[in-house]
């Protein structure tokens, strides 16, 4: 299958880069709106770009849009000329249904997605959902796509917002998260390089071991906390000052904010 990406940036730059490894360079074409950008990328991954997107549409199986969806309604048009009821879209623009999807460019099989930006190291989460269309062959395809920069869970459209709190927005609130914690520790005189790499990778660590153990978090943090001692001390004053409720309204406003994005 031939694949096209319009648009180049934090997300579809990293499918980009993945989907050449996984389906070689010669059946991958791209567009982006900066020449520079195009030729740059052209030559580090050996794709090909394309001068002009209606053309690259038209000799496309699946058309990757991974622009920001509010500079979606340029490339709408030119999509819409090129669709024929085989070709598949394959959005990652957050807020944008398979409704507005099939309106804005005639597609009949459509995929909604939201990676998030650890595919860049190809340590991405991404949830994916599909139109009725999608045959099990194409699904596959698709599959293979987003595994090349991470891991997949395929869920129901009426999630996707949802999902986009615990995996598209939530890279965001981790950093948050670790950049205070290594604070915490410049305060008392650790060297900030050095609070990062301890906070780095006691985070990946951690998430290894949720990963690969199956076991609830909660159990997982009981195991460090030892009676009377500095872990569960922590634990009480983060319960005291609202960890987890700061946590939960965090992800009702990034919900909310998805659902006005989608009206």
């Amino acid at each position: 299958m031939k694949i096209s990406f319009i648009g180049a940036g934090n997300m579809g730059y990293p499918l980009l880069k993945g989907a050449t490894a996984a389906f070689g360079a010669e059946n991958i074409t791209f567009q982006t709106r900066h020449r520079e950008h195009e030729e740059a990328i052209s030559r580090e991954l050996g794709v090909p770009y394309a001068p002009r997107l209606l053309e690259m549409v038209m000799q496309s199986d699946i058309i990757v849009i991974a622009v920001k969806p509010q500079y979606a309604a340029e490339v709408y048009p030119d999509v819409k000329l090129a669709m024929s009821k085989e070709k598949i879209i394959v959005s990652v623009m957050a807020g944008v249904t398979v409704e507005e999807l099939r309106r804005q460019t005639g597609a009949v099989k459509i995929v909604r997605t939201m990676p998030n930006t650890p595919a860049m190291l190809g340590e991405g989460m991404t949830c994916i959902s599909y139109s009725n269309e999608v045959t099990e062959v194409e699904k596959e395809v698709v599959r293979k796509l987003f595994l090349s920069v991470g891991r997949i869970e395929e869920i129901p459209e009426k999630l996707l917002n949802a999902a986009i709190c615990a995996n598209g927005s939530s890279p965001a609130f981790v950093y948050l998260f670790m950049e205070a914690l290594a604070d915490g520790v410049v305060k008392y005189g650790i060297p900030r390089d050095m609070a990062y790499r301890l906070v780095g990778q006691t985070v990946l660590g951690s998430a290894k071991m949720l990963l690969e153990s199956g076991q609830h978090p909660g159990k997982l943090k009981d195991a460090v906390c030892s009676p009377g001692g500095t872990t569960i001390a922590g634990v009480a004053a983060l319960e005291e000052y609202g960890l987890r409720n700061a946590v939960i309204k965090a992800a009702d406003a990034c919900y909310k904010k998805a659902e006005e994005m989608q009206k």
